[in-house]
C-alpha cells in the first residue's frame, strides 16, 4: 500500500481543483458569448451599446505598455508629424541641424583665442626664507624675502596679435556662413527629393488606374469576341508592373523622408511631408552681375581674405622682435632684527644674432603670407569656375525642363488618348495601347527627374553665387 504525504495529497487537491475551473469556464464562455450577442442585437448596431455590452473583464484590461521606440517618439516633440514648406523646412534645418551648432562652437572658440590674445600677462609672485639650519623648514630661516614680478609687453605688440586672433576669427565666421549655406543647398536637395519621390508616385498610381482600365477595356472585347485572350495577359502583366513599381516607389519615399529628417534634426522615420510642389524656377541671365557678386560674398574668399590679413599682422609682430618686453620686478627683504630692505629690478632680451630673427620667424611669415596670396588666386579661379558650371547646368536643366513640358509630355499624353480611343473601337493592337502607355510613364518620370534637377541646379547656382537669388529672380509656374 502506498502513502501520500500530507504535501502529495495537497497538490492533488490543487489538480482537481484547477480541472474544475477550466471545466466550468469552458461551459460558461458559450453561455457569455450568447449574451453578448443578444446584447448588441438588442442596441441595433449603436456603437455606444456594443461598447457597453463589452464584457467587464475585457474593459478592465490595462493598456499595452509602450516600447522604447515608442517612449521615444512620444518624448520628442521633432517626431510628431509635420507638413512643412521649403522655406519652413530650411528654417528649421538651419536652427537644428548638428553641423551648424559644430560651426558656431568652433566660432566662439576662435572668439575666445582672440581673448586669449588680448590678455594681460600674469605677475609672478615668490617668498624664499634664507638661512635655514635644514631644508623645508622655513621657521627657522634667519631672512625673509618676497619678490613680485610682471613682463610688460610692447604695447603695439598686443595690437597685433589681436590683429592675428580676429584674422582667425573672421575665418571662422566664413565658415560658418558656408556651413549655413551648405545645408540650405542640401536640405533644398532632399525636400526635391521627397517632392520627386511624391509625384512619382502620383504618376505610378496614374498608371496603375490606366492600366486597370485597359484590363477592364480588353476583358470587355474578350468577352465580345474581338480580342485575343494574349491581349488579356498583356493586359495583367501591364497591371502587375504597375503594382511592382508603386511598392518599389515605397521605399524612395522613405529613404527621401529619412534624408529630410536628418538634415532637420528630427527623428529619422518622424512622419513628414512637402507642402510645395515642384515648379520651374527662372534662372537669372545676367552672369556678369552673378559673377560680381560671387567674388565679394563668397564665404570662402572672404574667409581667405580675413586670413591674409591675420598673416599680414603676423608678419609685422615678427618684425618687432627687436622690441624686446619688459621684466619689472620689486623684492622686499627682511632680516630678523633688522629693518625691511627693497630691491627693484628691470630687465629685458638683447636680440644680437638679427640674422636668426630674419630667416627664421620673420621669413616664416612672409612665406606664409605669399602662400595664402597663391592660394586665394587659386580659389578666385575655383569660385569662376564653380560659378560658371552651376550657370551652364542651370541653364541646361531649365530648357530640359521647359521642352518636356511643353513639348515632350503634351504629345506622349495625345498619343496614349488617340492608341487608347483607337483599341476602344477595335482599331488599334493591345501592343500599340500598352507601348503608348509606358511611353506616356517614361515622358512623366523624366519630366519629374527635370523638374527636380532644374530646382537643384538653381539652388547649386544660389550657393556658387554666396548670396539669394530671390531679388535677381522669380520663380515660374509648372503648368502641367
Amino acid at each position: 500500500m502506498t502513502s501520500t504525504t500530507p504535501g502529495t495529497r495537497a497538490a492533488r487537491a490543487a489538480l482537481v481543483a484547477g480541472t474544475l475551473l477550466l471545466a466550468a469556464a469552458a461551459v460558461a464562455a458559450p453561455r457569455r458569448a450568447y449574451a453578448q450577442q443578444r446584447d448588441t442585437a438588442r442596441a441595433g448596431g449603436d456603437t455606444a451599446a456594443s461598447r457597453d455590452s463589452t464584457p467587464r473583464r475585457a474593459r478592465a484590461v490595462a493598456p499595452m505598455a509602450p516600447t522604447p521606440a515608442m517612449a521615444a517618439l512620444a518624448s520628442d516633440p521633432s517626431a510628431a508629424p509635420l507638413r512643412l514648406s521649403r522655406g519652413e523646412a530650411i528654417r528649421i534645418a538651419l536652427a537644428h541641424n548638428p553641423t551648424i551648432e559644430v560651426a558656431q562652437r568652433q566660432v566662439a572658440q576662435a572668439r575666445s583665442r582672440v581673448t586669449q590674445a588680448l590678455a594681460l600677462p600674469e605677475p609672478d609672485i615668490g617668498v624664499a626664507g634664507v638661512g635655514q639650519r635644514a631644508p623645508l623648514r622655513p621657521h627657522s630661516a634667519s631672512e625673509t624675502d618676497v619678490s613680485v614680478g610682471v613682463t610688460i609687453p610692447f604695447a603695439n605688440k598686443f595690437r597685433l596679435r589681436g590683429a592675428v586672433a580676429r584674422g582667425d576669427l573672421g575665418n571662422a565666421e566664413e565658415s560658418y556662413r558656408l556651413q549655413r549655406q551648405l545645408v540650405v543647398f542640401q536640405t533644398n536637395q532632399a525636400y526635391d527629393s521627397l517632392l520627386v519621390a511624391l509625384r512619382h508616385r502620383q504618376d505610378l498610381e496614374e498608371a496603375r488606374r490606366l492600366s486597370t482600365d485597359f484590363l477592364a477595356k480588353t476583358d470587355a472585347r474578350f468577352n465580345a469576341g474581338t480580342a485575343a485572350r494574349l491581349d488579356v495577359i498583356k493586359a495583367k502583366v501591364a497591371v502587375a508592373q504597375a503594382e511592382n513599381d508603386l511598392i518599389a516607389n515605397e521605399r524612395g519615399v522613405a529613404n527621401a523622408r529619412a534624408a529630410l529628417n536628418r538634415l532637420l534634426g528630427r527623428v529619422l522615420g518622424a512622419s513628414i511631408e512637402a507642402a510645395d510642389s515642384l515648379t520651374i524656377p527662372t534662372v537669372p541671365p545676367d552672369f556678369a552681375q552673378l559673377e560680381a557678386i560671387a567674388m565679394a560674398r563668397r564665404p570662402e574668399l572672404r574667409g581667405l581674405a580675413s586670413e591674409q590679413a591675420g598673416a599680414r599682422a603676423s608678419q609685422r609682430l615678427a618684425q618687432q622682435y627687436f622690441i624686446p618686453d619688459l621684466d619689472l620686478s620689486v623684492t622686499r627683504s627682511r632680516l630678523y632684527g633688522s629693518t625691511a630692505e627693497y630691491e627693484t629690478g628691470i630687465g629685458f632680451t638683447l636680440p644680437i644674432f638679427l640674422w636668426q630673427h630674419q630667416r627664421g620667424e620673420v621669413a616664416e611669415a612672409k612665406h606664409r603670407q605669399f602662400e595664402l596670396n597663391a592660394q586665394y588666386r587659386d580659389l578666385a579661379a575655383q569660385v569662376g569656375e564653380d560659378l560658371r558650371n552651376a550657370y551652364a547646368t542651370a541653364s541646361t536643366s531649365y530648357r530640359q525642363a521647359v521642352y518636356l513640358r511643353d513639348q515632350l509630355l503634351p504629345s506622349a499624353r495625345e498619343a496614349f488618348r488617340i492608341a487608347s480611343a483607337s483599341y476602344a473601337l477595335g482599331g488599334s493592337s493591345a501592343l500599340e495601347v500598352i507601348d503608348a502607355q509606358r511611353t506616356l510613364l517614361d515622358a512623366q518620370t523624366q519630366y519629374a527627374a527635370a523638374l527636380a534637377a532644374v530646382n537643384d541646379a538653381v539652388a547649386d547656382l544660389e550657393r556658387a553665387t554666396g548670396a539669394p537669388l530671390s531679388t535677381l529672380s522669380s520663380g515660374g509656374s509648372d503648368a502641367r
